[in-house]
């Protein structure tokens, strides 16, 4: 069954039960700011059935996000050039963004589908500040969702074989 077909048929049995049986498609990825990168993130979106994207330094022209579809919801913060964005691209998912969490590097929202709860983050760590700080905000993140399941779509900036890379940095470790 395609992505398209499976969001469908998961429409339409929300539409009838309220619930839903079948797996939201999460997707994390940093674009670096590139057009084109954005460009093969919406088509892998539309082919695969993504539902939830969690973007870290997203396309923008002057501090807003360019180039999404407005059928797609946007969600950022602050006024500043955004380096985080949640990316909704089912219309059954239901959303409210946790302003006092979120900023230009960090959109946190509260989540429902069906009768299913959670906190979304997606996070981008500034390499040059120490990550203590972006710990702090996960943390936070994490007493706020007191209990309620949490995904994290974090670009740490920190290398460690935990993270299934080669080598481990002072980042990592941290």
């Amino acid at each position: 069954m395609d992505g398209w077909t499976m969001a469908n048929d998961t429409a339409k049995q929300m539409k009838r039960t309220g619930k839903i049986n079948a797996r939201l498609k999460c997707l994390q990825i940093n674009i670096q700011h590139s057009r084109l990168a954005k460009d093969n993130l919406l088509k892998i979106t539309q082919e695969e059935g993504i539902d939830i994207l969690g973007i870290q330094e997203p396309y923008t022209i002057g501090n807003k996000l360019a180039g999404l579809s407005k059928s797609l919801t946007v969600y950022t913060s602050g006024t500043r050039r955004k380096r985080a964005a949640i990316v909704i691209n089912c219309k059954q998912i239901d959303t409210i963004k946790i302003t006092q969490l979120s900023d230009e590097d960090t959109v946190v929202l509260e989540t429902k589908v069906g009768n299913a709860t959670l906190l979304i983050a997606s996070m981008y760590f500034d390499v040059n500040r120490p990550i203590d700080y972006d710990l702090q905000k996960m943390q936070a993140i994490i007493m706020h969702a007191n209990g309620v399941g949490i995904v994290f779509a974090v670009d740490s900036n920190a290398r460690s074989t935990s993270l299934h890379d080669v080598l481990t940095n002072k980042r990592g470790k941290d």
